[in-house]
């Protein structure tokens, strides 16, 4: 058999009941911050509070995607993946725009609500990162929820430092330059997400047209075979000429 049709080590996609219950735990975490924060960061007159909150719901529906395409062809859940690539990459341009929009309309945040609910939410991102940490080296599908909490729980701890910029400069210029970060940082995630889910979507061609290889038999799938059969009736018609 040919190395083609042999076995790889493939990279955890997520067909496991223990994976699957954590994420149902992690969607429903995400959802209830989402309501949290996002009320919190209108009160409060938060960019930082509401980008965050922003990320919040993205992270719940996306989630939801990932358990929907478990089990499902690489192809399948690298298009997933590159799904949510490409709205992280979106939330990045919104979060910044509104960012620059904030920053011309003026206003200074609410400091004290903007650290109680950053601690409140890095609480959930911390227990979400602990619940997927055994799981951040998976497939493209897999590792994008690792990476969405991995950078909420980041954008947590940067949102309870803008809260103590706010306070001690009374501007907002620190909730403008975290908010501005957190753009980065979904920005930057995206790239990878699309990068990996590009290279599996490629890997799931190419496993598609050796699995049609292993399925059609010798002539297909081994061209050792062929070239040895060649030589057998070459060696054969040089007996027969020279007996």
């Amino acid at each position: 058999m040919s190395a083609a049709c042999g076995h790889d080590h493939a990279p955890f996609d997520g067909m496991s009941d223990t994976y699957k219950r954590r994420l149902w735990l992690v969607i429903a975490i995400n959802a209830a911050m989402f309501a949290v924060e996002m009320t919190a960061g209108q009160l409060a007159r938060s960019q930082a509070l509401q980008a965050d909150a922003l990320d919040f719901f993205a992270d719940a529906v996306t989630y939801g995607i990932s358990l929907a395409v478990i089990g499902a062809s690489l192809k399948t859940r690298s298009m997933a993946a590159a799904a949510k690539g490409v709205s992280l990459f979106l939330m990045g341009l919104w979060v910044f725009g509104s960012t620059v929009w904030r920053a011309f309309e003026g206003g200074v945040p609410e400091a004290p609500v903007m650290g109680l609910i950053g601690f409140l939410a890095l609480g959930a991102n911390v227990a979400s990162v602990l619940l997927l940490m055994s799981y951040k080296d998976g497939d493209a599908n897999v590792r994008s929820v690792w990476l969405c909490s991995r950078n909420d729980a980041i954008g947590n701890v940067i949102v309870m430092i803008a809260a103590l910029g706010v306070w001690g400069t009374a501007t907002a210029w620190p909730d403008l330059i975290v908010a501005g970060i957190m753009a980065g940082l979904f920005l930057s995630s995206s790239v990878q997400i699309l990068n990996q889910s590009y290279r599996e979507w490629r890997a799931g061609e190419a496993i598609t047209l050796s699995s049609s290889c292993c399925g059609t038999g010798k002539a297909s799938c081994g061209s050792g075979h062929d070239h040895d059969d060649a030589q057998h009736e070459h060696g054969a018609d040089h007996v027969h000429r020279h007996p």
